[in-house]
């Protein structure tokens, strides 16, 4: 796991491409990232699918509940599957693009 801060945002990234040893790390650290927008980068993982996203859902609406963003990098899925739930794009600069319009949307008070 590698974690990288970026102003608002902290990146981490899953090294190990085990989603689920990911998801677990990241839930139990939680608390040092909860003030932060949260970008989790499983994109290096290819064995991921709609199902293992699904796990991160419960991560995803705690993490929202601070007024923060939370997105996922992931390829290699189809996009339209993806519940409405997670917020999940194909690149780290459309992470960022979609913390932006959040931010924006968050001081606009929407």
């Amino acid at each position: 796991m590698k974690v990288e801060e970026r102003g608002h945002t902290i990146v981490i990234k899953d090294t190990e491409s085990n989603v689920q040893a990911f998801l677990e790390k990241v839930t139990s650290q939680h608390n040092s990232y909860k003030n932060h927008n949260l970008v989790l980068d499983i994109s290096q993982d290819e064995t991921v699918d709609i199902t293992s996203l699904k796990l991160f859902t419960p991560l995803s609406k705690n993490h929202k509940k601070g007024k923060k963003s939370f997105v996922i990098v992931a390829s290699a899925i189809d996009f339209n599957r993806v519940p409405a739930s997670l917020l999940v794009v194909p690149t780290l600069l459309e992470a960022h693009d979609m913390i932006e319009m959040e931010e924006i949307e968050r001081d606009l008070g929407f």
